[in-house]
């Protein structure tokens, strides 16, 4: 079995000022995307959310956390990010929202990307897509036997009706080894992902789930037994340089 792509992964949600979310992405898709993953960076995704059109959602994935912390500072401090960061923060409310993750097993990690990313400015070859994040909030930890119960019975379930995790992923508790930026500590979550053609297939998904006489009695269940809140969804549509789409 081959190593697991991006041991460390952040999901970051930015809240932005009413109509700059464009101007956001026109920014980060030229500038920030190549010279991040210049940095020993992978950008996985970014994306616009379906339900708030003040809300930009990427996914950033390290090796490891001490290399996390040098290849922020290097980014951070370096050029590129010093000469475009009063524009992108000009764009933002807030950029605190961040989950820390990682893969929950050796299968949860998201995969190799199947497309080629387009250069800036350059439309996508591919047509486009939704992909749906899940939070699940857990009133603690999600171990080894939630993993397997979720590998084991959700998991045939959910691809059953149409949402085929892509990556599953839970919280990483390693300390924040670059605390100039922020991220969300004492909550144990599990996220997985899963990708749509569109949103009628999203919503057929959703129909047969809820149809599902196994996921009403015996997955929902559980899992509600595990949450501490109900679960979030995000639809998010991939940007036109996304790998993740």
């Amino acid at each position: 079995m081959g190593t697991t792509r991006c041991p460390v992964v952040e999901l970051r949600q930015y809240t932005l000022h009413p109509g700059q979310r464009d101007v956001l992405i026109d920014l980060f898709d030229r500038e920030f995307v190549e010279t991040q993953e210049a940095q020993g960076m992978t950008v996985l995704g970014q994306f616009r959310d379906l339900d708030d059109p003040d809300r930009f959602v990427w996914l950033r994935g390290f090796e490891d956390m001490p290399g996390r912390a040098e290849a922020l500072g290097s980014f951070y401090g370096g050029p590129v990010w010093q000469a475009h960061r009063d524009q992108a923060n000009a764009t933002m409310i807030d950029s605190d929202d961040v989950l820390l993750l990682r893969p929950a097993s050796a299968r949860g990690g998201f995969p190799a990307p199947v497309n080629a990313r387009p250069a800036p400015g350059e439309p996508s070859e591919f047509p486009p897509s939704l992909v749906l994040a899940t939070i699940w909030h857990g009133v603690g930890p999600f171990d080894t036997a939630f993993v397997e119960f979720f590998e084991r019975r959700v998991r045939p379930v959910l691809t059953e009706s149409g949402g085929e995790p892509l990556a599953y992923l839970q919280s990483e508790h390693t300390p924040n080894t670059f605390p100039a930026l922020p991220v969300r500590t004492g909550e144990e979550v599990f996220v997985w992902f899963a990708r749509f053609a569109d949103e009628g297939q999203f919503d057929e998904h959703l129909d047969r789930l809820q149809r599902s006489v196994r996921w009403s009695e015996e997955i929902l269940p559980t899992l509600s037994e595990r949450w501490v809140r109900t679960s979030q969804r995000l639809r998010l549509a991939p940007t036109e340089r996304s790998l993740l789409r």
